[in-house]
């Protein structure tokens, strides 16, 4: 629901336009018009000399982050599960998963849950995201109504299984695409910014009968696509077996248009890609979603580096509830994390003068702004024409004596910043949490 207005937010305003460098502004006014960015300036043009403005101060104004990929109906059980061995997956899912999941066929408790999911995602740096629901359609649009009514933007997606789930959380294959049309039917222009995603959950619970109608759907409705992707060996070694003599295991989504060729498509994890893989996500111009803290318990770590440098498009995710909590900055801060142990691990050798490798502090934050962003085409940024999604943030119970740089700051919020941190959010330029000036 964009707001049709002209104003600005005044303050110390950070931001990348490229991933090797922030961008900051102290004491600066970043404009919104009409919903979107009409860019950053130390003083205001004469053409905007009279328009409201939001003046916070010396707080921080950053793009609002996104999350390309979260599991709404988990987040009940946050931060459960992560003891059980690698080997043990099928186990996360019998236990938590699709338990948790099967509860949503009762609408009541998806109300319940879901107005738990959404209050706390508001009191986020997340202004946008990418996120699975669960097979049931009235639950998924019970979430998607709940999310437009707070002003938040998001792809949402009813969930696809025929085969290789529990009892109660499996559909026919006729079902699940007659229930998926009927929903993208009714959901279409409905939440403004909340919008449909087609969502197989991934290749061992579709059969090609389901991936093949559901490419078809994604076509017909121009419809984006959302699933998961090469996360562990294991994952691989199952879709081999189910779908013997493919290149790769995206060959599996590929051959019917669920891997970017018809529509846009993000594909969460990506940790063992091959030649071929790696090849097929570059011509299809496949996002990939890193979510490196739920990686690293399953003791893998996506080569995000290598992606980048091919001309992968990279955002990041945080896979709730395979972690703890919804902040963004904790992602921001575990893809750095992540990406100099996989560094330390595969270039640094013995050379004990190597220069650090890794993902630099303005890389992440550009993975996790602009770089995700990109799905929505012009979002995470405030250079001109960029949605206008913005959160401002009071560093002033976690500074210290001494006169910090605004890049310092903001490196010290990812790091040790919180929920009570966040002054106010924006999102398309309407305030939909906290309070303006």
């Amino acid at each position: 629901m964009m707001e049709n207005r002209v104003f600005a937010l005044k303050g110390a305003v950070v931001y990348t336009e490229e991933k090797e460098r922030f961008i900051c502004h102290d004491n600066a006014y970043v404009v919104c018009e009409n919903g979107v960015s009409a860019g950053v300036y130390r003083e205001l043009p004469a053409n905007y000399k009279d328009i409201q403005v939001m003046d916070y101060g010396s707080h921080v104004i950053i793009p609002g982050l996104c999350d390309l990929h979260l599991h709404a109906p988990q987040y009940g059980f946050r931060g459960l599960g992560r003891n059980i061995e690698a080997d043990g997956w099928g186990t996360w899912f019998d236990i938590y998963a699709f338990p948790e999941e099967s509860h949503y066929r009762d609408l009541e408790y998806a109300a319940r849950a879901y107005e738990r999911f959404t209050h706390d995602l508001m009191k986020t740096t997340t202004t946008r995201a990418v996120m699975f629901a669960t097979i049931h359609r009235p639950a998924t649009e019970l979430l998607m109504s709940m999310l437009y009514k707070k002003g938040f933007a998001a792809y949402v997606g009813k969930v696809n299984m025929d085969r290789n789930s529990m009892e109660g959380l499996v559909e026919t294959t006729e079902e699940s695409l007659r229930e998926t049309e009927e929903w993208l039917r009714d959901c279409r222009g409905l939440y403004g910014p909340v919008k449909p995603v087609i969502t197989p959950r991934y290749v061992p619970t579709c059969t090609n009968q389901l991936l093949e109608g559901l490419g078809a759907l994604a076509e017909k409705y121009n419809v984006p696509v959302q699933s998961h992707l090469s996360e562990g060996l294991d994952e691989i070694k199952w879709v081999n077996e189910l779908e013997p003599g493919l290149t790769c295991y995206g060959e599996a989504y590929d051959r019917y248009g669920l891997m970017g060729s018809a529509v846009p498509a993000v594909m969460a994890h990506c940790v063992f890609p091959n030649e071929a893989e790696m090849e097929l996500m570059r011509e299809r111009k496949v996002m990939v979603a890193h979510c490196p803290e739920c990686n690293m318990f399953a003791a893998n770590i996506a080569p995000v580096r290598e992606y980048l440098d091919s001309g992968i498009a990279v955002g990041l995710g945080s896979d709730m509830a395979g972690v703890g909590r919804l902040e963004m900055f904790q992602v921001v801060k575990h893809a750095i994390l992540a990406s100099r142990v996989r560094w330390a691990q595969t270039e640094r050798g013995d050379d004990p003068d190597a220069v650090m490798g890794g993902l630099s502090w303005s890389e992440a934050f550009y993975l996790a702004t602009k770089g995700g962003g990109s799905f929505w085409g012009k979002a995470g940024s405030f250079e001109p024409g960029y949605l206008f999604d913005a959160v401002v943030l009071d560093d002033t119970s976690i500074a210290d004596l001494s006169r910090r740089s605004t890049c310092e700051r903001i490196e010290r919020l990812i790091q040790a910043g919180d929920d009570r941190n966040i002054v106010a959010k924006y999102i398309e330029g309407r305030l939909v949490y906290g309070s303006g000036k």
